[in-house]
């Protein structure tokens, strides 16, 4: 009985050994490379990193290979070598392909730093992205992961690339952080005539892909904090007390009330055509209003909106929200 322990004891030591070991030459490695890179050998040194990332590969070291392709990446960014980062880059991602790595937050923090430090307008950049994307959600065809959406926004908001930035943001769970953006990207870019439809296009836009607890957050943060909002409700614009008590209605469930509120502030519902096509969306998910054109409409979308957003998808619920593959189009 004594010896089961010992043994036991015997294999974790040999582990952590072997772990150090190969954690000392890689080490060794980086130490080698590294010097390359100072010395301006980008070519020789980015070579050498590929070489030895098949070899890890072909032994089956994964998190040898990770950790010499992210340190390299890493290094070749603060060289400003775009290319060669953007490579080794994509040489992490096939790590994490190929080794069937969990999905976790360090794992997605990993991948958003190597984000930030590519080139914005870069078409690397976006090859990465969407393929750090797939792989978030194991390839499935959904849309992403929503903390790796969450992470890809605050840095698109960091750029002030405040577009992208909302269309992450619209996929993860972080309806205050969107809230936030929002505020300063319709302080930067917006007419004071337009504070009431940034966050009347989020609230839709989040409601269409069933997160209703990130459409209710993202409303109240951004009225609480946007300086140029008087506090409410009820609120000076129509607009925001149509999304109000629209919210309401939602939770409500009942499609009476949704109608009429439809009908009631159609003046401010035309100031954006695609107001009532994301309408006729709501409709579907929450009060079962079939996907043809609905008379409570008096006929507004037709076969138009099934085209843009699919028809016959199943309602999941709201908590589905960030899984929700609708292709309608939220840029």
């Amino acid at each position: 009985m004594a010896a089961y322990p010992a043994t036991t004891m015997s294999e974790q030591e040999s582990l952590r050994c072997s772990s150090a070991r190969n954690r000392g030459g890689v080490q060794r490695v980086e130490g080698k490379l590294r010097a390359s890179v100072e010395k301006g050998d980008y070519y020789e040194a980015h070579q050498m990193y590929r070489t030895l990332f098949f070899r890890y590969m072909s032994q089956a070291k994964h998190a040898e290979a990770r950790e010499l392709m992210y340190n390299g990446a890493l290094l070749f960014f603060s060289y400003n070598q775009q290319n060669s980062a953007a490579d080794l880059s994509m040489l992490v991602l096939e790590v994490f392909e190929k080794s069937e790595t969990k999905v976790d937050d360090e794992v997605l923090e990993c991948l958003a730093k190597l984000f930030s430090r590519m080139d914005p307008n870069s078409p690397e950049r976006v090859a990465f992205v969407s393929r750090a994307l797939k792989w978030s959600t194991g390839g499935s065809g959904k849309l992403g992961h929503p903390k790796l959406h969450q992470l890809l926004a605050v840095t698109l908001w960091k750029e002030q690339n405040y577009s992208e930035s909302r269309y992450h943001f619209l996929h993860s769970s972080d309806g205050e952080g969107c809230a936030q953006m929002l505020v300063e990207y319709s302080a930067a870019r917006g007419y004071r005539s337009e504070i009431d439809m940034f966050v009347a296009q989020a609230v839709l836009q989040f409601l269409c892909l069933k997160n209703k607890n990130s459409a209710s957050v993202v409303f109240s943060t951004y009225t609480e904090k946007h300086p140029s909002i008087e506090k409410g409700p009820p609120f000076v614009q129509p607009l925001l007390n149509f999304i109000w008590f629209l919210l309401l209605a939602v939770d409500g469930g009942k499609l009476t009330v949704f109608t009429v509120l439809c009908e009631q502030y159609q003046p401010s519902l035309k100031r954006d055509p695609m107001y009532n096509e994301y309408l006729d969306r709501i409709g579907q998910v929450f009060f079962g209003v079939p996907p043809k054109q609905s008379p409570s409409y008096g006929g507004l979308l037709g076969n138009l909106l099934n085209s843009l957003m699919g028809s016959g998808e199943e309602d999941d619920g709201a908590e589905e929200a960030q899984e929700d593959s609708s292709p309608i189009e939220l840029d």
